[in-house]
């Protein structure tokens, strides 16, 4: 998967939108278009959004949550980033020659450019970056695209080379990677830097402020290669209750905020919503997942895993707890996209198939009390999942009761977004989880799904193991071929389906409201967030004033 600071956790700014279109809910004044465009951009005014959690660290080598991400994403680079029409293009290197094999890239870096603390940017940092990540000391979910590398070396100040001993699909977007200053790091250890909480990029935002469990302020960079954004400030009020963030957003406290289907459907649908804020829907490239710790014993026997997807209604859930703003997952890629594959093995909601696959893993109520044991043992566990998120802890409710329905006896656990990475998920420290991934557009899944991916704090967290979806996911990053990896992956979707290490549960669609002061946003097939240092507020409709 690329690299996965950018791809699996664009969060906010980067919300990748369905194949086909955005709807796009306006206010009068708006017009016919997305948003009102009849007065010229102007320099000035904060953007205040809300997250319902907060960051962990914002060195992004470092964090493998959305939260962090979604800021570190204003405040670094990488060598390339995607386009709007999700074309690869150059972000820190101005361009870039592929060696006719493929195993070499010449990349030649922008000119000019400077970190926020003033010192040059240049190829050595480049290096840096790839020997830090591969560096076995540091404790990162990334290393394996840049454990491809077979040399990496930095030519002169504005020329970085990498060599690959075979071909890898992913390699140039690869480096799409924030990019770490050298300078601020070097004979350091990492971990211990005060990067972790003041960041220092080359990005269209610096680091201003950070009150954990409150805000995150960024300020526009002055210095920045690709031009000043409009908007002075970009404000991360942490709000870690939906409900909480509404009535903020409904006081127009906030710019921009995720809605609950909820709020999307009935709370938005008035006068005071329509004349200040645009909503804008789509299918998401993300999935929402019950995922089993495999290494408890209770979710070890497969068919153990297929009873529990049999006993969950998908369709209710989407209905009752989406309604009807998603579509059924039934593995890890975007229904419509060219790796997905339709025809794995479903798992329709089917009570009675469930209890015969339970009773087939040796599990049977011996004593009457409506809970399935073995060897002495319920059949019992926890679901934890992360609070702020209504959307989840409704599922978890609905999945709660189904599978009591057949014998399976659940818990609830609501913890905080930080603690819930940090101390649970990290740490291997739950039974089953409900979690979403967003879906990188390359199809490259490795460090969530290979076998080599389970230590502590990498992305396969319940510890999924199959010598053939490894092999599988191995050839598919090592053809350039659509066709050859499309068989790869289609193979791949299907062990999971088997599998299923994952209960597969919905495709949401994305519910984004922004404030109509907040002009220049521009929906296109990477999404919303693209362009988000071209948004700007006209000068006479400006709200707020950072302090420098």
């Amino acid at each position: 998967m690329k690299n996965r600071m950018r791809r699996l956790f664009l969060g906010i700014l980067l919300l990748a939108m369905a194949g086909l279109g955005i709807s796009c809910e306006k206010s009068p004044q708006n017009g016919n278009g997305p948003q009102k465009t009849d007065k010229p951009p102007a320099y000035g005014d904060i953007l205040v959004r809300g997250d319902i959690g907060d960051a962990s660290n914002l060195i992004p080598l470092l964090a493998s949550d959305s939260a962090s991400h979604a800021v570190a994403g204003m405040v670094y680079n990488g060598l390339v980033k995607y386009d709007k029409n999700m074309n690869i293009v150059g972000d820190l290197a101005e361009s870039w020659d592929i060696s006719p094999n493929g195993l070499v890239i010449t990349f030649k870096l922008r000119r000019g450019v400077r970190w926020h603390d003033g010192k040059p940017f240049t190829a050595a940092d480049v290096l840096y970056t790839y020997q830090v990540t591969v560096d076995p000391k540091t404790p990162t979910a990334y290393a394996g695209d840049f454990l491809k590398v077979k040399k990496a070396e930095a030519l002169d100040e504005h020329t970085f080379r990498v060599t690959y001993d075979k071909p890898f699909a992913p390699a140039l977007i690869s480096w799409a990677s924030a990019i770490l200053p050298r300078h601020l790091l070097a004979g350091k250890d990492i971990t211990q830097s005060p990067l972790s909480r003041h960041p220092v990029g080359t990005g269209p935002y610096t680091f201003k402020e950070w009150v954990a469990g409150q805000k995150i302020v960024l300020a526009s960079n002055g210095d920045y290669f690709d031009g000043r954004p409009y908007i002075d400030g970009r404000v991360t009020r942490i709000i870690p209750d939906t409900a909480t963030m509404f009535l903020e957003l409904r006081a127009q406290n906030l710019g921009m905020m995720g809605l609950t289907p909820l709020q999307y459907t009935r709370q938005t649908d008035n006068n005071l919503f329509r004349d200040n804020f645009t909503k804008y829907r789509y299918l998401a490239f993300a999935y929402t997942y019950l995922g089993y710790n495999l290494k408890n014993p209770l979710f070890t026997d497969k068919r153990v895993r297929q009873a529990i997807s049999y006993a969950i209604n998908k369709d209710e859930i989407i209905t009752g707890v989406l309604l009807g703003l998603g579509k059924p997952a039934h593995g890890p890629y975007k229904p419509g996209t060219w790796a997905y594959n339709d025809n794995v093995k479903k798992y329709p909601y089917d009570p009675a198939r469930a209890r015969a696959l339970l009773q087939e893993a040796g599990w049977a109520d011996a004593d009457g009390d409506g809970v399935l044991e073995k060897d002495g043992r319920p059949f019992a566990f926890e679901i934890l999942t992360n609070q702020g998120n209504e959307t989840r802890q409704k599922c978890a409710e609905i999945i709660q009761r189904q599978l009591k329905e057949v014998g399976l006896s659940v818990k609830i656990r609501i913890v905080e977004w930080s603690a819930f990475v940090t101390e649970f998920i990290n740490k291997r420290r739950f039974d089953a989880a409900i979690l979403g991934w967003t879906i990188p557009l390359d199809p490259d899944a490795y460090d969530v799904w290979h076998s080599s991916k389970t230590a502590p704090e990498e992305l396969n967290f319940v510890s999924y193991r199959n010598s053939e979806a490894d092999e599988m996911l191995e050839k598919g990053r090592s053809t350039f071929d659509q066709a050859r990896r499309k068989k790869y992956y289609d193979r791949f979707q299907e062990i999971l389906a088997e599998d299923q290490p994952y209960t597969f549960l919905y495709v949401p669609d994305e519910l984004i409201i922004i404030a109509n002061r907040i002009r220049g946003v521009a929906p296109a097939p990477i999404g919303i967030g693209h362009n988000f240092d071209k948004w700007y507020v006209p000068k006479d409709e400006q709200k707020y004033t950072m302090k420098r």
